[in-house]
């Protein structure tokens, strides 16, 4: 009887080994999409990133749309009329003087 036991817990070790090696064993791997189809919800949008620029930089936009002087004039007070302020307008100057 002890040798039947000894051999029936043998198996058991042995499946139970079995199948953790099993599941630690890593399935097949997805690939990665390549980067060319990546949707780039992860980049912040252009007038988002309008809101970061320095001083210097949104100066030289301004004095660049600013020679246009009936559309600047036009976003700038559509901005007023929004109660835009400081880095927040920039995003919306930007997108308006862009469009």
């Amino acid at each position: 009887m002890s040798h039947i036991r000894l051999c029936l817990t043998a198996i058991v070790l042995a499946a139970v080994a079995s199948s953790s090696v099993v599941a630690q064993t890593p399935g097949p791997q997805p690939e990665p999409a390549p980067a060319a189809s990546a949707p780039d919800s992860s980049k912040p949008s252009t007038a988002t990133q309008v809101e970061t620029w320095t001083r210097k930089k949104w100066e030289a936009a301004k004095r660049e749309w600013a020679k246009d002087k009936a559309k600047w004039a036009d976003c700038r007070k559509q901005s007023s009329e929004q109660n835009l302020k400081g880095r927040k307008s920039w995003s919306f100057l930007y997108t308006c003087m862009t469009s």
